[in-house]
Parts: structure tokens; sequence; C-alpha cells
């Protein structure tokens, strides 16, 4: 198994600009090049992580929390096994608000009454690879996972197609076109809080501080920065990266044509901006976005009106997967976990489904009913043990479901 892995690993070093989209996934997308599978997977499971940590529960104090701290995230999330030969630490926990005229479903105002913040939630992380995966991957990669909508994706019938100006942050398109950006997405993004220990600074002057600490930590190395998410995570991956790019956040004096990439890996991404946003994006060439689009699911249709779609696209179709229930349903299409199903095992053109990475069928069913019952997987097993409840030395139970740093502050906001 190791000298695979070492092989495998010796390819990525080699190919990395290749497949964070250097030449836009030219001959890789249909049939997904072996690589590349392995590759969205690896970001597409950090994504995942955002919501496997969040802590959703109605009745816990830290609701709207990361249950799991920075010092153990990856291990504590399942990232940190044989088979995740690529070690991070998480730098930096992300928190959001959003300005108070944007719909409540789609945010997360916090779930609890007596929540640890009323106003503020978990919303990602920035994490950067360590030193002994530098030579496995061919340079440092600083990744920004976003989470999504957590508490249900009704918010897609409420949508709001209200488009706000994003030129503030993404300056001017072509002959000084105002670039439009979603209400909603660009409300999480810039909102800030001033009653909230937390999103006093809103995510978006939570993130560019920390990616331009750690390109300066790293000037001396080759750096790739990766943005990933899903849906809701999906739409502020995009804001971000665009972000980073537009205001040189990462791109090093001496770097040449389309090195310095920027690279958004995505999944189930609704639309983000108009036209003019569209060019903006597309005037960048070392910024590149790859989008995995389930066929079935109608999140990526939405806005319907006055939007443009960005990047490249990967179509899978998790419906010709023999181990998930047919057909399923808006939510089975929609599901991340669902999503990393279909990468594993999509064909494209050539048609059919055949799992060709070493990628276990039961986290399909982590947080769905995705997976026919024959395979024997419980439905939703995802859950804290016990529900967060630990017996004591006297014999009774307590809730603890939160896991806080012993040497760091409860919530730590560097």
């Amino acid at each position: 198994m190791k000298s695979h892995h070492s092989h495998h690993n010796t390819n990525i070093a080699k190919k990395w600009k290749t497949l964070s989209g250097q030449n836009n996934w030219d001959g890789l997308l249909d049939p997904l090049d072996l690589d590349l599978r392995k590759y969205i997977i690896h970001y597409g499971e950090m994504a995942q992580s955002t919501y496997d940590t969040f802590d959703n529960s109605k009745i816990s104090k830290y609701a709207g929390s990361s249950r799991f701290s920075k010092n153990n995230f990856f291990s504590k999330v399942g990232l940190d096994t044989g088979r995740h030969p690529y070690k991070y630490r998480v730098t930096k926990f992300l928190y959001a608000t959003a300005g108070m005229d944007v719909p409540d479903a789609f945010i997360f105002k916090s779930i609890s009454r007596e929540a640890w913040s009323k106003e503020s939630n978990f919303i990602g992380y920035v994490a950067v690879a360590e030193d002994e995966t530098v030579g496995l991957m061919g340079r440092r990669d600083i990744v920004i996972a976003w989470r999504g909508t957590v508490l249900s994706i009704e918010w897609v019938n409420d949508l709001s197609f209200i488009q706000v100006s994003g030129s503030d942050i993404f300056g001017h398109g072509v002959g000084g076109g105002d670039p439009k950006v979603h209400q909603g997405w660009y409300s999480i993004y810039t909102s800030d809080d001033p009653r909230s220990r937390f999103t006093k600074t809103s995510a978006r002057n939570q993130v560019i501080p920390e990616i331009k600490r750690l390109v300066e930590q790293y000037k001396d190395e080759e750096i790739s920065i990766t943005t990933t998410g899903h849906s809701l995570g999906a739409a502020l991956a995009t804001l971000s990266a665009l972000d980073i790019v537009v205001n040189n956040v990462y791109k090093p004096k001496d770097c040449p044509e389309k090195s310095c990439l920027v690279t958004s890996i995505i999944f189930a991404s609704p639309k983000v901006g108009d036209s003019t946003f569209k060019n903006i994006f597309t005037r960048y060439n070392n910024l590149k976005l790859l989008k995995v689009r389930n066929f079935l699911d109608i999140v990526p249709n939405y806005p319907l009106l006055g939007y443009s779609d960005i990047g490249e696209q990967l179509l899978i179709d998790t419906t010709k997967s023999p181990y998930v229930k047919t057909p399923g349903n808006f939510l089975n299409w929609h599901n991340m976990e669902g999503h990393l199903h279909g990468v594993s095992g999509t064909q494209g053109s050539r048609g059919g489904f055949e799992v060709v990475v070493n990628r276990d069928i039961a986290l399909a069913n982590k947080n769905m009913d995705n997976l026919k019952d024959e395979y024997l997987i419980p439905v939703s097993w995802w859950i804290w043990k016990n529900k967060g409840m630990v017996q004591q030395l006297d014999g009774s139970w307590v809730l603890k479901d939160y896991e806080s740093d012993a040497d760091e502050d409860e919530f730590d906001l560097r």
C-alpha cells in the first residue's frame, strides 16, 4: 500500500499545477483523470469537514460553533488516516454573521436560545499544509474551506435574487461596468456585527489578513491557495478566491504569468454574480475554478435570471451509482458526501459507474439516507458519541458536546 501512495504522491508533486487548473483542466475531465479525481475528493473532504464539526444541536450551549478544536481538527473529522497522506493544520476558524435584510433561511442565526453566540456561526477555516506534506504536494498549499447551509436547503425556494454591487471589493469590469453579486452570499462574506466577539470583523476581514500572514510566512516557498465549499460554501469560496487575486493578497512581484495559482474546487454551487462579475473573474490567468455538479441537483440553476456561469464544470450523475437508492430526492442529489461518492465513480461519457478510488461507500450515508439497505450502513451515522453525554465518576451524566484546546482560549480568535 505504501508504494502505491508514494508513487501517487510523486505524480501529484509533478502535476499539481495541471491539477489546480493551470490549463483549465483541458483533457482531464472526460474521462476523469485518476489523479484529478483524488485531488477533487481531497478538497471536497475538507469542505465536508466544515459540516462534520458544526454543532447544530438546538440544546447545546455551543450550538453554531465548531465541536472540534483547531489542534486536532483533522484527526477528529477523520482526515488524518493512512488514506490521507497530506497533513494540514488549521490556523484559523472563520465566523460569519449576515446583514439584517437577508432572509432567515440562509443564515444561521444561532440555533439555540442560549448559544455561545447569538449573532455568529462557525462558517469555515483556513488550513496550511504541514512541512512533511510540502514535498508530496510539490508546494505549500493554503486552503480556505467554507461551510454551506446545514439546517435546510429550503432556501432555494425562498431565494431572493436581489443583486448588490461588488465593486468595493472587486473593482470594475471592462468600460467601468459595476459587478453585481448575489446579496445573500455577499452579505455573509462582508457583514460584521459589533455585538459579537466573533464577527466584530466580517468573514472577509478574518480570512484576508490570515492569507496575507501565511503568504508572508512562506514567501520563500512555492505556494498555492485553494478555496473549497459546497452550496452556499461554494459561493463563498468563489467570492474569496476572486478577492484574493483582485486585491493582490497573493501576487508576489516575481510571479510569472499563470503561476501563483489561486484555485476554487467547489460543489453544488449556486450562481454568484452577473456578466460583469464573470468578466472580472476571467481576466486573471492565475485564477481557476472547477465546479462539480450533480446532474439532478437544482441548486446550480439558481438564481435563474441575471447571473452568469463561471469556470469549468465536472458533471457527475449519482443516479448511475449501483450503491445509492434511486431515484433519490432533492436532498440526496444536493448532498456533499453524495457528490464525493459521485466523483469517486463517475465514468463520464463512457457511461456506467465504477468506484476507482479507495473511498468507503459508507461515507455516502454519513448524514443522509443515500445507500441501498442491502449495504447495511446506518442512516445519518455521523453523530457525537452518546450525543455528547459523558458519564461522571459519581455515575451521573453531563452534556459535554464541545471540545476546547487546553492550551488556548475557549474560542481563540487569533
